[in-house]
């Protein structure tokens, strides 16, 4: 049986925190402002990163994941009992008649619908909860951002996250992405979260979104 998508959908409950990192939402630009007499100074800061590593974003992913996790493993129960049906009716399709192979068959065929829609519900669900936690934090980071690069003396900021961005070269110290997650942690007043145990994740496909620069 064709799977590949409902299993696909399963796996994004699992895969979608990191995902996120990737698709930060932009928060709206304000208006440009004529730049200062003088000579430029230039930044350069991976700012989906930015978003997705400050203690607050680690925390509200990791919660949210926590929250969706029951959902997870229901899931993976029906995809299992699926994949156990479907072996059996395999093994034994020759052993049954042509009433209990359609009945058993029917059967399986119920299950994966519900399945799909159960997946896809969930999948839409959690997707939609992590863009509007994002939107919000980037927009959060991105004040953030602006006030720093003011303080400091920045007239440009760029993002070097921007898969067709401006960046190809950029020395170490002109990136200022950890010290604006120092800045935004200092500020928000949320703790390092606990440290977790690794776990080896798929590399998330990279997304066409892209945040803001200051100007």
């Amino acid at each position: 049986m064709k799977r590949s998508l409902a299993l696909a959908a399963t796996l994004a409950l699992g895969f979608a925190l990191s995902a996120a990192a990737q698709t930060s939402p932009a928060p709206a630009a304000p208006p440009a402002k004529a730049a200062p007499a003088g000579p430029t100074k230039i930044a350069v800061i991976a700012f989906q990163v930015a978003v997705a590593q400050t203690n607050e974003g680690q925390r509200n992913f990791a919660d949210l994941q926590k929250k969706y996790e029951p959902k997870r493993q229901q899931l993976k129960a029906m995809s299992d009992e699926l994949d156990t049906l479907t072996k059996q009716l395999q093994a034994q399709g020759d052993k049954l008649s042509q009433a209990e192979q359609a009945s058993r068959a029917k059967t399986i065929d119920d299950k994966k619908k519900v399945f799909d829609r159960d997946a896809e519900d969930a999948k839409n669900d959690f997707q939609g909860e992590i863009q509007e936690m994002i939107t919000g934090l980037a927009s959060k980071v991105y004040d953030v951002l602006t006030d720093y690069a003011q303080k400091q003396g920045y007239t440009l900021v760029l993002d070097e996250g921007q898969q067709q961005g401006p960046v190809l070269i950029a020395s170490s110290n002109t990136d200022i992405t950890k010290a604006v997650i120092a800045a935004y942690n200092l500020k928000s007043g949320v703790p390092a979260p606990a440290a977790q145990p690794a776990a080896a994740a798929p590399k998330p496909t990279p997304q066409s979104a892209k945040p803001a620069t200051a100007h």
